[in-house]
C-alpha cells in the first residue's frame, strides 16, 4: 500500500510503499476511503506534541470499509463502513474508564500519534474504537465529523446551555459546531484572524449573528466562548467578552502559553475549561445527531500524495471548512 509517513518532527511526510497491515485478534483492517486533516496532525508533524511513535502514519479522521477482522471481533464484518477517531485505545479498567471518563485514561493511545493512522490506503484499528456508519454517508464529507465534529460536539456540551456563544477560530470544527448550535437555537458570534474577511463571510453564511476579528468585542456579552485556535492570547480576549458566570472552553489538544491577565476579567464566577480528547459516547451521540440536523461539511479534496500540501494549507489558514485526503 501507499502511505505518507512522518520520519521526524518538523520534516515533510514521505511517500512510502508499505505492506498492508495484518490485523491483530481485536483489530479490524480498513480500506481507507477518506481521511480528513486536523490541526492536531499539524501539532504532531511540527513537533508540538511530544513523543509520537516514529516513524508514524498520521491521520485520525478516517472513513473506510472493513476488509478483514481479527478472531475476537464479533460485531463488525467485512463490508461494513466505519469511522475511526482520535481515541484509539483505553485500558477499560481505571477509575476514569469505569466512570465514563475514558478520554482521561492514562493508558490511552491515539490514532495518528501512537497508532498508525489514515494517511494511507489501509489502516488497522481496535474494534471497540471504531464507529459503524450508514452506507449512504459520503466518505469525504463524513471524515471531518470524526474529530472536528466530535471535539466540536464535546466542547459545545462543555459550554453548557449558553444562548450567546462565541467561536474563536473559524475552521473545520467551528464550521460544524455552528450548525449544531444554530439547530439548538443558539446565537453564534464568530471570531477570526484579523483581515480574514473570507472566514467572516463564511461564518455569516452558516448563520452567525455577527463575525469579527479575534480582538473585537461582540455586540452583546457572551454566555460562553469556545476557542479552537491554538493561541493562548485568545483566553483573556474571550474572558473580556463573557457575562458573569460565563465559561471559556479551550478545545484544542495544544495551545501556546496563556499570558497573564488581571483577575477582574475572571472574577464574577467566570471559568476556564479544557477539552481532553473524546469518549465513544460522544461519538455515538454526535454521529446519530449529525444526519438529523443535517450537518453539511465543506471540504477541500487532496490526493494522498499531496498530504504535505494539505498540511501547508491548513498551517497558513488557506482551507475553507476541512481538508480531506482521498486515496486513489
Amino acid at each position: 500500500m501507499k502511505a505518507m509517513v512522518l520520519g521526524a518532527a518538523g520534516r515533510p511526510l514521505e511517500l512510502e510503499e508499505r505492506e498492508i497491515p495484518v490485523c491483530g485478534p481485536e483489530q479490524v483492517l480498513i480500506r481507507v476511503e477518506a481521511c480528513a486533516v486536523c490541526r492536531t496532525d499539524l501539532h504532531v508533524c511540527d513537533g508540538e506534541l511530544s513523543d509520537p511513535r516514529l516513524p508514524l502514519i498520521p491521520g485520525h479522521e478516517i472513513v473506510g470499509e472493513v476488509v478483514a477482522c481479527g478472531a475476537e471481533v464479533e460485531h463488525l464484518g467485512a463490508g461494513d463502513r466505519v469511522g475511526v477517531p482520535w481515541l484509539g485505545y483505553t485500558c477499560g479498567r481505571c477509575q476514569y474508564c469505569l466512570t465514563g471518563r475514558e478520554n482521561l485514561c492514562d493508558a490511552a493511545r491515539f490514532t495518528g500519534y501512537q497508532i498508525d493512522g489514515g494517511f494511507a490506503e489501509y489502516t488497522a484499528a481496535h474494534h471497540r474504537f471504531v464507529f459503524l456508519l450508514g452506507d449512504g454517508m459520503n466518505a469525504e464529507h463524513t471524515a471531518p465529523l470524526l474529530c472536528a465534529g466530535l471535539i466540536g460536539y464535546r466542547s459545545l456540551r462543555m459550554a453548557g446551555d449558553a444562548r450567546r456563544l462565541g467561536l474563536y477560530g473559524f475552521g473545520a470544527a467551528a464550521h460544524i459546531v455552528i450548525q449544531v448550535a444554530r439547530h439548538e437555537g443558539r446565537e453564534v458570534y464568530a471570531f477570526t484572524r484579523a483581515g480574514d474577511a473570507a472566514a467572516r463571510t463564511f461564518a455569516v453564511q452558516l448563520g452567525a449573528a455577527w463575525a469579527g476579528a479575534a480582538d473585537d468585542r461582540p455586540p452583546e456579552p457572551l454566555d460562553a466562548a469556545i476557542i479552537y485556535a491554538p493561541a493562548g492570547e485568545l483566553v483573556p480576549a474571550a474572558l473580556r467578552s463573557l457575562k458573569k458566570g460565563g465559561t471559556v472552553v479551550c478545545a484544542g489538544i495544544h495551545m501556546s502559553d496563556i499570558p497573564s491577565f488581571p483577575y477582574h476579567i475572571l472574577w464574577g464566577e467566570r471559568s476556564i475549561k479544557s477539552v481532553a480528547n473524546l469518549t465513544r459516547k460522544d461519538g455515538e451521540e454526535f454521529l446519530a445527531l449529525a444526519p438529523k440536523i443535517p450537518v453539511r461539511t465543506e471540504t477541500q479534496r487532496f490526493s494522498l500524495e499531496d498530504a504535505n500540501a494539505a498540511l501547508a494549507a491548513l498551517r497558513t489558514g488557506n482551507v475553507r471548512g476541512a481538508a480531506v485526503l482521498v486515496p486513489g
